[in-house]
């Protein structure tokens, strides 16, 4: 009876070695990795920069696009709340707007789309019926 204990322990313990060692390695092989990878080529391009900064202006909605722009509008509108107000009625139905402009035309793409698949689906339906 001792002897199986022992050996009940003995295989536990052996099982228990083996987790660590393999717990060990993919936390050794996850380090190599993100030491030896190069994350931050996106923070040195500039032009990639210049690309995302055109994106954002390119909007010609007169709302602020920046946290900059929404920090300095708020500083000024700091002792006027009705002004604050207005202008925050002002720029969520500019964004409304926006945002709807940019459903339809979505809309519009993804009926095109699944037109044409209905179509292609009737197709291929007509010709399996034919054979």
């Amino acid at each position: 009876m001792t002897n199986l204990i022992s050996n009940a322990i003995a295989q536990i313990s052996s099982l228990l070695k083996g987790f660590q060692v393999k717990r060990f390695l993919a936390v050794a092989l996850v380090g190599l990795i993100v030491l030896t990878t190069n994350v931050d080529t996106g923070r040195s391009n500039k032009e990639l920069r210049d690309q995302v900064r055109v994106q954002v202006e390119q909007n010609d909605a007169q709302r602020p696009k920046t946290t900059g722009q929404w920090n300095r509008e708020a500083r000024e509108t700091k002792d006027a709340p009705g002004e604050r107000l207005q202008r925050i009625g002002q720029q969520s139905g500019e964004a409304f707007k926006e945002f709807g402009s940019g459903y339809v035309e979505g809309a519009k793409e993804t009926a095109g789309g699944v037109k044409d698949s209905a179509a292609q689906a009737g197709k291929d339906i007509s010709n399996t019926v034919k054979r």
